[in-house]
């Protein structure tokens, strides 16, 4: 009966489920305190001193976290110690550095002649330590299981951001910002006006504290997915070496499984059934680098600048459901897990007009297309919610793809994926705050 349910829901009958749900649980982990933080930009934007510039400084900030991976390489080459350890540790410094966001997001500290978020930037440059890690760390462990379970974790990353987006709809974000008349009772005076945005259900407070004791789930479950004796009976034939070098011994059936489509393997250079052609390896790892330039780096800092001139509620709806396409792309690539190099590269180019319309919104702010219309909210809502989607599913397949190469290669998928992330981020940083190119919309 059980093994007929799987095959109904399409569910290989050889997996175990409850490694499943901590899996699940333990990528939740990964981007969940970054994205907590994304999501809540639509309230952040409002009360902090930078404004609309805000997006851009987290988003460098968030890079600054690649200081974890790049410790991490460094330290494996001197000494061997558990990962495992590693992993418990930034889990915790996440739920704690979550916990203090919800008490300091709105102080302030004045710096250079001008007041800036600093307590919030430092707290979510503890955040990003934990995301930016797991590219390379968390990933790359689950390496070591079966790999039926890779795309389970990648669903739970996915669900990194999925959760706080219900959470934030939950929260709602009050509604458009009006102009209200606060001062117009002398007639010798002109009017005073200011701008004003009605409340949300619940205050940005409660948010992060929900969000730290998700990531404290988040650190149980991977305390018993490394524990418990079930779950080590799900590993894979490997060899595990120093951190998460490990290697796939000749008599796993992963070698079957890892097997890739023709167009993928030159025969003139098969050595082996998982082998790619060194130039679709490098074409793979050079696409992972520029979705995540776009995807992580340079659009997030411009979003409010596409998203806010429609209103509040445009900008909370493009965050929320962007980040809900994220586990959406992931369940898509668990009912689909194969796809040839062409099909990734004409994804990838499908990418291309969603971006210009995106880019185009937040270029000609504050007076973007279709303003103050039904449909231009419609149509930007849309376009970043299918863009995210589309990013999200490439970098999962690629990352499929790539893991038969061994636990290196992961390592090096990560590398990737933060180094496009990192130059997006410098990009958009420069662009928004030292020339003229986006514009801020005023109510008033």
């Amino acid at each position: 009966m059980k093994n007929k349910l799987y095959l109904m829901c399409g569910i290989r009958s050889d997996r175990r489920l409850v490694v499943d749900l901590l899996a699940i649980l333990f990528g939740v982990g990964s981007w969940l305190g970054i994205n907590s933080v994304y999501v809540q930009l639509p309230l952040l934007v409002g009360s902090a001193p930078e404004g609309w510039n805000l997006p851009s400084y987290l988003v460098v900030i968030i890079q600054l976290g690649n200081i974890g991976p790049i410790l991490y390489t460094a330290a494996l080459r001197w000494k061997s110690f558990r990962d495992s350890y590693l992993i418990m540790g930034l889990l915790l410094l996440g739920s704690c550095a979550a916990m203090v966001t919800a008490f300091i997001y709105d102080q302030t500290v004045h710096v250079f002649d001008a007041d800036r978020s600093v307590p919030l930037f430092i707290t979510v440059f503890a955040l990003s330590l934990v995301g930016c890690t797991s590219s390379v760390l968390f990933m790359p462990y689950m390496g070591r299981f079966k790999d039926i379970y890779l795309i389970t974790y990648l669903i739970g990353e996915g669900f990194s951001g999925f959760v706080p987006s219900i959470v934030a709809l939950i929260q709602g974000v009050g509604g458009n910002g009006e102009c209200r008349l606060v001062d117009g009772t002398d007639p010798a005076e002109p009017p005073k006006y200011e701008s004003y945005t009605p409340p949300p259900r619940f205050g940005t407070r409660p948010y992060f504290i929900i969000s730290s004791a998700i990531l404290a789930v988040s650190l149980i479950a991977f305390v018993l997915l490394d524990r418990l004796g079930v779950c080590r009976g799900e590993y894979a034939a490997v060899t595990i070496g120093n951190g998460n070098n490990y290697a796939y011994n000749a008599s796993s059936s992963r070698e079957e499984d890892c097997k890739t489509p023709t167009e993928m393997v030159d025969d003139t250079e098969r050595q082996e059934p998982s082998s790619l052609v060194r130039r679709n390896y490098l074409l793979l790892m050079l696409l992972i680098s520029v979705m995540c330039l776009f995807g992580n780096g340079f659009f997030p800092s411009v979003q409010s600048y596409s998203c806010l001139p429609y209103g509040n509620v445009a900008y909370h709806l493009t965050v929320t459901l962007s980040s809900m396409a994220n586990p959406a792309a992931c369940f898509l690539a668990f009912f689909l897990p194969k796809n040839s190099v062409r099909s990734i590269v004409a994804l990838s180019s499908l990418l291309v007009p969603f971006a210009a319309y995106a880019l185009t919104t937040a270029i000609t702010s504050p007076d973007p297309p279709l303003m103050h219309n039904v449909l231009g909210d419609i149509f930007v809502v849309a376009c970043w919610t299918i863009m995210v989607g589309l990013v999200s599913y490439v970098r999962l397949v690629i990352t499929t793809l790539l893991r038969c190469e061994g636990g290196q290669t992961l390592v090096w998928v990560g590398v990737a994926s933060q180094l496009g992330s990192l130059v997006g981020s410098i990009l958009s940083f420069t662009l928004v705050n030292f020339t003229d190119t986006f514009q801020q919309y005023y109510p008033c």
